[in-house]
């Protein structure tokens, strides 16, 4: 079944088959497809702001030095009024890394918060084990910052 898992009222995850279908693309009002992998296309639907982030689903991948650019692009569609889609291949590990990511930013969850915000939302994600360690670092980060008062909302 093709569907987009609502995380947010404006963040929505899946995997690319999904997400590459102009009519869910459409009856969800998505503004902004975040595709993090190399090989998988991307919806061709117009007006649809594209972001490609080129990485494959290996724990030794960097997705940390995407994070904050992901998490800051979903929040700005949100904030005019428009809805992102993240998806990869299977809409699994790292697609679900880069919500759980903007959880943590924007919405101020812990890490254990947003994994179980996703999951909620979709049920079958499981970030890899080098994503998960990532996601521990950016945590980490983002308390850092905001102990310093310099967070960017």
């Amino acid at each position: 079944m093709l569907q987009l898992c609502k995380v947010t009222s404006a963040l929505f995850i899946s995997n690319a088959r999904s997400a590459c279908s102009d009519e869910l693309i459409q009856q969800e009002a998505v503004t902004l497809c975040i595709n993090v992998s190399k090989q998988q296309p991307f919806p061709s639907s117009s007006g649809v702001t594209k972001l490609q982030i080129p990485v494959y689903d290996d724990p030794n991948e960097d997705l940390y030095s995407h994070f904050d650019r992901c998490a800051d692009a979903i929040q700005k569609e949100a904030k005019r009024g428009g809805h992102s889609v993240v998806y990869c291949k299977n809409g699994r590990s790292r697609s679900a890394t880069i919500c759980i990511a903007y959880l943590m930013k924007h919405r101020k969850m812990t890490l254990i918060e947003a994994v179980q915000r996703v999951k909620t939302a979709r049920h079958v994600i499981d970030p890899n084990p080098g994503f998960m360690t990532q996601l521990q670092r950016y945590e980490q980060e983002l308390k850092k910052r905001r102990g310093r008062g310099r967070e960017a909302n």
